[in-house]
Parts: C-alpha cells; sequence; structure tokens
C-alpha cells in the first residue's frame, strides 16, 4: 500500500513547508515506511535465471521474485530448525510410528524415490 501524503494546513508559512519537505526527504529513501533496500552483486547467469523467473511467474518487479526467494529460505530454515528440535526430542532415535503402520520396505522406498510427477 502506497503511503498518502499528507500536507501541511494551508496557513502554514512557506518556510514552514520547505522545512517539512525537507524532513519528509530525511525519513530515508524507502519508499514505504519500515522497508530497506538491501544490495546484491549478481553473476551473469544469476540475473538470466532471475529476469527468467519473473517472466515465467508473472512477477511484479525483481524486489518480487527476490522476496518470493527470500520467503523460500525462511520456510525451509523453520523446516529444518523443526526436524532438528525433533531429532532432539527423540535423542537420535528415530520417531514412534502411529499405531498399525509398518515402516517401508527398500523396494518401496525406491519406488517412490523413482516415482515421476
Amino acid at each position: 500500500m502506497t503511503p498518502v501524503r499528507q500536507e501541511l494546513p494551508a496557513r502554514a508559512s512557506g518556510k514552514a513547508r520547505k522545512s517539512a519537505k525537507r524532513s519528509e526527504r530525511g525519513k530515508g529513501r524507502d519508499a514505504k515506511a519500515g522497508t530497506k533496500v538491501a544490495q546484491v552483486r549478481l553473476q551473469p547467469d544469476e540475473v538470466a535465471n532471475l529476469e527468467m523467473v519473473v517472466r515465467h511467474l508473472n512477477l511484479g518487479s525483481t524486489s518480487e521474485a527476490l522476496r518470493e526467494g527470500l520467503r523460500l529460505l525462511v520456510r525451509e530454515a523453520a523446516e529444518e530448525q523443526a526436524a532438528e528440535e525433533i531429532r532432539a526430542f527423540y535423542n537420535g532415535e528415530p520417531a514412534p510410528r502411529p499405531a498399525g503402520v509398518i515402516p517401508a520396505t527398500e523396494a518401496e522406498l525406491k519406488a517412490a524415490d523413482d516415482a515421476q510427477w
């Protein structure tokens, strides 16, 4: 959502208006309050991949693509942390299976690995 610029009351002096505009500019160069600009150096192949992703996923901008990538990294990190907590809880032992569930055989695991979607 784009912030709405609020004008000073009409009776404010010209000097007060100029001062307000300067302080508005001094709040930061970011378009939205609370945002931060982050620079990243990309290799040519990474730029090409990023541009392809923006086109194919119909994203609005490079920034949107990078934010989506960051969301995926945050999700992956959270899943990793949860897995570590589960391993720590069970102290290296396999987590118990629900009643009546038997472990998969090696053949079933291989078949699942080889399956294509």
